[in-house]
């Protein structure tokens, strides 16, 4: 790889005038701060390239926003299209409406859906809207998961005072007996549980939800009057065409929808039954560039590209294949190495490797080979990635496999 010296000298002044220079799940300090660019330039396909030209064989997808590969000529020219008329103005396009009618098409529990920029927007207005319905103040998560950068759930502790959970419950993945027990406790007060799909924390692996995990949270909601509300902004369409929840085999009320949503452009939606159609109305929801015209061009273009092409069943294939071979070329190395959750996001995971020493080291050396792997948060497969581009992977994944088998468990 090429040196990083633009890289470098933007990060110096972006820290004059940014607080912390880069921040959020995209600081430095979250990857791989000497190996990871700072910045972007450009991407095509599979691949990017950052501002020193360095090309990169993307794991990441930006963070699962781009499903399609970047620059997708068929979402790029029905964006290109809506440009010759314009992105925001003082109402909404009849996109809008078309978008609505798609996603009510497609997700089949839902009658009605609204929009917004990121998932934070609205996984925070779901359980509000939760809370208005059932007119009760408590919201269940699981331990450790993430739902957005609101206080109520953010991961950090920055200015937040004891009150903003004071009314959010937690018990651990999978525990329905935990679970069952909180509705024991807060007969009558619990408005929602929030979930995603299955767990995907960072730094630490994935885990798949038991046999009988969504049947009996699905049916701790019924029996209790609660919302049962899906965050599926990271899976979403990744799993199932039809959202992730067909995928496990349950029925939210609420679901909320983002990343490979717009391929990139920022848009995510919160679908909902006929039941919470009036708590819908009377939250309060708005932004002045949410009815993006542009946005809703792109998403209606993923949605048809997702139906037309599968896209789910391809990228859980594609990711199958390739986990199966990494693992693989792993243990010909003496690597324990081990592929988490679903394969069309998997998590990597190095047995015995607590202190995630290893897989920062193994994802530093594939670095210098031109592979993005992020040492601490789930992976994604792009499903532009073609065989040529799973097969060269595969071969950068074994030289650095090789390097960091010898370093690591040449003596094992």
């Amino acid at each position: 790889m090429n040196k990083s010296k633009k890289s470098d000298l933007l990060f110096q002044r972006a820290n004059r005038v940014i607080p912390t220079g880069i921040y959020g799940h995209v600081a430095p300090g979250n990857g791989l701060p000497q190996d990871f660019p700072h910045y972007c330039l450009s991407g095509e396909g599979c691949r990017f390239t950052d501002v020193d030209g360095n090309e990169w064989l993307d794991f990441m997808c930006g963070f699962g926003a781009v499903l399609h590969g970047y620059r997708h000529p068929t979402i790029e020219s029905s964006v290109g299209l809506q440009q010759q008329h314009g992105s925001v103005f003082n109402q909404p396009s009849e996109l809008m409406v078309e978008l609505a009618e798609k996603l009510v098409e497609q997700i089949g529990f839902a009658d009605w859906a609204v929009f917004a920029k990121n998932g934070s927007d609205l996984t925070t207005w779901a359980i509000r809207v939760a809370r208005e319905h059932c007119g009760r103040e408590y919201v269940v998560k699981a331990k450790g998961a993430y739902h957005g950068v609101d206080a109520w759930c953010d991961p950090g502790i920055g200015g937040r005072i004891s009150s903003d959970r004071s009314h959010i419950l937690e018990f651990e993945w999978n525990d329905v007996d935990q679970l069952e027990l909180l509705f024991q406790q807060y007969d009558g007060k619990i408005a929602a549980v929030i979930l995603t799909p299955y767990h995907h924390p960072s730094y630490s692996p994935s885990i798949l939800p038991a046999d009988s995990f969504w049947q009996n949270v699905e049916n701790l909601c019924r029996k209790n009057g609660t919302a049962l509300i899906l965050d599926d902004v990271r899976c979403g369409w990744r799993l199932h065409d039809e959202g992730s929840h067909k995928y496990f085999g349950f029925t939210p009320d609420l679901a909320i929808y983002s990343k490979a949503m717009g391929n990139g452009y920022a848009i995510s939606a919160c679908l909902g039954s006929d039941k919470f159609r009036a708590g819908a109305s009377d939250v309060f929801l708005t932004g002045s560039c949410w009815n993006d015209a542009y946005a809703m061009a792109a998403a209606l273009a993923c949605l048809k590209l997702v139906r037309d092409q599968q896209t789910a069943g391809c990228v859980l294939q594609k990711g199958r294949l390739f986990c199966a071979r990494l693992e693989s070329i792993a243990q010909s190395h003496g690597v324990p190495l081990k592929m988490t959750g679903v394969a069309s996001m998997p998590y990597p995971w190095i047995e015995g490797d607590d202190d995630l020493y290893q897989i920062q080291a193994f994802c530093k050396i594939a670095a210098a080979y031109g592979l993005y792997f992020h040492p601490h948060h789930n992976w994604f497969i792009s499903n532009a990635m073609n065989d040529d581009d799973m097969e060269h992977a595969e071969v950068l994944s074994n030289k650095a496999l090789e390097e960091f088998g010898n370093e690591f468990y040449s003596g094992s």
